[in-house]
């Protein structure tokens, strides 16, 4: 990561949304991690929910969170797999406007350097949807880690050079 001392840290407002038929709130471990990471950065931790492995009921929640003003960014964990409850993916696929297809690329490339040839299975990816950033990683701890850690963590950070997606912010809605 490359911080530039001139500019200014910008905390912006994340959403975490946890999707899984099984976790709750006592055992959330990669959605614990994630709230952890964002708070330490510095960013407001906007919302947190869990929503089953379910495509309108998650994407209800993320439509609300992408009509909230106040929250910039939803980062999801869990459902981004193959079996036939991993829907994340899908969700996104109906509220999105542009996809982010560098964020899976890269996530999968620096993965696969943990869990080896695995990391095929992962679905991860990014979109834009009415200005809101949606990031959506796998549900395990590791992952939360790796895509926070050595991709999220710079890329949202306005610091960083020699481009960051807060920078973008202000310009996501021009037509």
């Amino acid at each position: 990561m490359a911080i530039d001392p001139e500019r200014a840290f910008k905390p912006i407002s994340i959403a975490l949304l946890t999707v899984s038929d099984t976790r709750t709130a006592a055992d959330d471990t990669s959605g614990d991690i994630l709230a952890e990471r964002i708070k330490a950065a510095g960013h407001a931790l906007a919302a947190r929910a869990i929503e089953r492995d379910d495509v309108p009921r998650i994407c209800d929640r993320l439509n609300n969170w992408i009509d909230d003003s106040r929250i910039d960014c939803v980062i999801s964990t869990g459902g981004t797999g193959l079996t036939g409850r991993d829907v994340t993916p899908e969700a996104l696929d109906r509220v999105k406007e542009k996809d982010i297809p560098g964020f899976g690329e890269l996530f999968r490339w620096l993965s696969y350097k943990t869990i080896g040839t695995s990391t095929v299975q992962s679905r991860a990816m990014a979109v834009l949807a009415r200005g809101t950033y949606i990031f959506a990683l796998p549900g395990s701890n590791g992952a939360v880690k790796d895509g926070w850690d050595l991709i999220l963590s710079e890329q949202l950070d306005a610091r960083n050079r020699p481009c960051n997606f807060v920078e973008l912010m202000p310009r996501l809605r021009e037509v």
